[in-house]
């Protein structure tokens, strides 16, 4: 029975751990959903790029394993209502823990791209680092990629 709860909770544990990891969030990411869509496409000039934080996920995932391991591990201190009492303070901490954890693991460093359109349109977008988004300095000149609800910003290849 302890072995079919243990493996029970190790389960668990993946599953949560996999929905914990955060989308790539970068102007050279896509989902499957977004390949071969459609998308809107302005032009426009870098007028300043801010250095951001895009806070991590908070999914519950991180709880639920935290609090998973820290029943299972208080659990294991005692018996009858020790044990009760145990699991559940354990449990309460693993999950605290956990939540942290998994915000802090995914956290990124993004940059804030303010964008002046073609149109004399200013706009600001936020998206997670990656090697094109480093080579973004003001001045360039970038495609701004939008389908459904997300929007993108990717350097030009030649300048306007």
């Amino acid at each position: 029975m302890k072995a079919i709860y243990s493996l029970t909770i190790a389960v668990l544990a993946v599953f949560a751990l996999s929905a914990c990891t955060p989308s790539k969030q970068t102007g050279t990411s896509y989902s499957r959903d977004e390949a071969r869509a459609v998308q809107n496409v302005k032009l426009g000039r870098v007028v300043d790029i801010t250095v951001v934080q895009i806070e991590g996920t908070k999914s519950g995932g991180g709880e639920l394993v935290g609090g998973a391991i820290g029943g299972v591990a208080g659990r294991s201190t005692g018996s009858g209502s020790e044990g009760d009492l145990a699991a559940i303070a354990v449990g309460a901490v693993g999950a605290l823990i956990g939540s942290r954890l998994e915000e802090a693991t995914s956290k990124r460093e993004g940059r804030e791209f303010t964008i002046k359109l073609e149109d004399g349109e200013v706009i600001s977008i936020v998206q997670a680092v990656d090697d094109d988004a480093r080579s973004i300095q003001p001045g360039d000149s970038v495609k701004i990629l939008s389908q459904g609800g997300t929007t993108r910003v990717s350097k030009l290849k030649v300048a306007l």
